[in-house]
């Protein structure tokens, strides 16, 4: 975190280095923003709302660029080596931050090669089991698990994926031993948890929500501090009275590569609240299934740099070697 407010400050102070016209007069050519997933997955429908809305205001075209591959890092990397110029964009998620702890020899130094521009959204996850399943809070998973330690199964849609790492979080919060077992994707975990392979399952709430409202899931919490306005009468994992520091989100914001000039990234920033203030940018947000956060470039900086030592933590606790 020291290291990306030193960062943030060095950036400041080079701002008289920079020509004073340089913010009005970018862009003068089309912007890239690189999704490090492929397409219609939720940082690829959450770049292309922000897209066309970037663009509306800017002027010039603004293209989504996908590059999937190693949780996101192949995309990361894709940035870092760009020019840093206000062309080339990132797509920033929890699940490239978690990606980046898990790795070791990386190209890149996830904590210097970028500069912030803003949050986009945040959401929440949910804890589900299927309907037999003998437990209907949070509270009652807790002492099932505490009474048969390793014998409840927990699956998530990828190792080292956020909700991977949210059951893992739940697990040392919680002080009690659960047997994860991950899937390649969302739909396989779902179907391994309505067919008993697995008894609890951590995914998005986009993911969830329909297996929710049709009784083939059970939800039991939401992971975030806050209850989350598509499932209003699901409550948190706070409430439940025996995970009084849990809070696990996904979230998106926008980044650039480290060097950028300042004015650019704050004229970004502007653009990108003045976007999410649109109201049909909202609903477009809320119909894929995130809530609206916005933010200053330090303090989605300072975010970033938390959320890193955050789930290095979580990382090491688990036992979980870098790869």
């Amino acid at each position: 975190m020291k290291k990306t407010i030193l960062l943030l400050a060095s950036a400041l102070l080079l701002v008289s280095f920079v020509p004073l016209g340089y913010a009005q007069d970018w862009p003068q050519k089309s912007i890239r923003i690189i999704v490090a997933f492929g397409p219609g997955g939720g940082a690829d429908i959450i770049g292309r709302i922000l897209a066309d809305s970037l663009q509306a205001r800017l002027g010039k075209p603004v293209v989504i660029e996908n590059k999937p591959g190693a949780g996101g890092i192949i995309g990361n990397e894709a940035v870092a080596n760009a020019e840093p110029d206000g062309y080339t964009l990132g797509n920033m998620t929890a699940g490239q931050i978690i990606a980046a702890v898990t790795r070791k020899n990386m190209r890149y130094d996830t904590l210097t090669a970028f500069d912030s521009v803003g949050q986009i959204a945040t959401a929440s996850l949910l804890i589900v089991t299927r309907p037999d399943f003998p437990t209907n809070s949070v509270k009652e998973l807790v002492e099932a698990a505490k009474a048969d330690p390793g014998k409840i199964v927990f699956a998530s849609p990828g190792f080292a994926a956020t909700q991977h790492f949210a059951g893992e979080m739940f697990k040392q919060t919680a002080k009690v031993n659960l047997l994860h077992v991950p899937f390649k994707t969302s739909p396989e975990a779902i179907n391994a948890t309505l067919g008993k392979h697995a008894d609890v399952l951590f995914d998005t709430v986009s993911a969830l929500i329909g297996h929710v409202q049709s009784g083939q899931l059970k939800a039991l919490a939401v992971t975030g501090k806050d209850r989350f306005p598509a499932v209003p009468n699901v409550p948190t994992a706070v409430e439940s009275g025996v995970l009084p520091a849990y809070d696990v989100t996904t979230w998106y914001g926008l980044f650039v590569p480290h060097g950028t000039p300042t004015p650019v990234i704050v004229k970004l920033n502007k653009t990108l609240n003045e976007s999410l203030a649109d109201e049909s940018v909202r609903q477009r947000m809320v119909a894929a299934g995130v809530v609206v956060k916005t933010s200053t470039p330090q303090v989605f900086g300072e975010f970033m740099a938390s959320e890193y030592k955050r789930w290095n933590a979580v990382r090491e606790a688990a036992g979980i070697s870098q790869q």
